[in-house]
């Protein structure tokens, strides 16, 4: 059980409430419509960060998947198994991940690379140079900030879940991830 009420749909600002109709309903979005503006921002930015970014849906997912662990959200991981596996992430890569055993030879290495950078940039307030270095040949400086921004989102996205109780929610198929691709404004 949450820690704090849902909001009462009925009581959603219009703004709102017209892009929830738009997707399939999760706790943690409904518990977002505390703070309306916040939450109609949240979902335009995670749009963008399906729709508009270079970084590929890999290497997303990677981070994603990397930003759950390390927050401990059993939501965000189970919610991004199906589309980390649509977007060619393994059972074993998806499982040394969930882990936590990040330096496991059955991650390609610029995987690992990746997600030790993304390691140190949730648990410190700058990451090495020794853990940039080793993404920089690997991403230009538009798909690093990108990285960071993925790492803030589902950082925040996880926190919303873990400190407030959201109830785990089972995802079989794409169909959050596809409904925020299209969402229309």
């Amino acid at each position: 059980m949450a820690r704090i009420p849902y909001p009462d749909r009925a009581t959603v600002p219009p703004e709102l409430d017209a892009l929830l109709s738009q997707i399939p309903r999760h706790g943690p979005v409904e518990m977002m419509s505390h703070a309306a503006p916040v939450a109609r921002l949240f979902l335009l930015q995670g749009q963008a960060l399906i729709t508009s970014i270079e970084l590929s849906a890999r290497c997303r997912e990677i981070v994603i998947l990397t930003v759950a662990t390390l927050t401990e959200c059993a939501y965000e991981f189970t919610q991004h198994v199906p589309i980390s596996a649509a977007v060619g992430i393994t059972d074993a890569e998806r499982d040394a991940i969930r882990r936590g055993a990040f330096t496991d030879e059955v991650l390609p290495a610029a995987d690992r690379a990746l997600i030790a950078f993304v390691k140190e940039t949730v648990e410190k307030p700058r990451a090495s140079d020794i853990a940039f270095d080793a993404i920089r040949p690997l991403f230009d400086d538009r798909q690093i900030v990108e990285i960071m921004h993925i790492i803030g989102a589902y950082w925040a996205f996880g926190r919303i879940c873990t400190n407030l109780d959201i109830e785990l929610q089972e995802a079989n198929d794409l169909s959050s991830a596809e409904a925020l691709a299209q969402l229309k404004p």
